[in-house]
């Protein structure tokens, strides 16, 4: 009966990470944009809470070890690839034009971009410290420990 117990706190503590990365991410990026742009999409909200899932999950596979570079990279890649495909569904698809890069230097059939790369790769880093800490602060996790090089 314990160890069946034991078993539903860490499946409901890994429920409530999920949801509460999520919900960060989501309400950080799309806080972001309606700062910047004056508007935003829920689809925003949907994504911005995937990438935060998804600098958590790369940084646990890792145990937080691998340079901070290399997590950068990584998520970057995630974020700009999520991006196209978000991007392709809602504004390609669903004609919902959430944003459109076609007037940016070195853009994709006007869904991302160099320029904004580049800025998510600011975000990402951002979200990879902010994720670490949020797992020790809220669940008791080790403190991360990020590597320069």
């Amino acid at each position: 009966m314990k160890n069946s117990l034991s078993k539903k706190n860490i499946y409901l503590k890994n429920i409530s990470e999920y949801l509460v990365l999520w919900a960060v991410g989501g309400c950080i990026y799309y806080g972001i944009e309606v700062l910047f742009r004056g508007f935003s999409h829920i689809s925003m909200f949907m994504l911005g809470g995937l990438c935060m899932q998804f600098f958590t999950w790369q940084g646990r596979l890792t145990e937080w070890q691998d340079a901070l570079p290399r997590q950068i990279t990584r998520c970057t890649i995630f974020v700009v690839s999520m991006e196209f495909i978000t991007g392709i569904i809602v504004n390609k698809w669903y004609h919902l034009a959430v944003w459109d890069y076609s007037d940016m230097p070195l853009q994709l059939w006007g869904q991302i971009c160099l320029p904004f790369a580049l800025i998510f790769s600011f975000l990402c880093t951002m979200g990879i410290l902010l994720s670490g800490y949020l797992l020790h602060w809220f669940y008791r996790e080790p403190m991360p420990h990020y590597r320069i090089w």
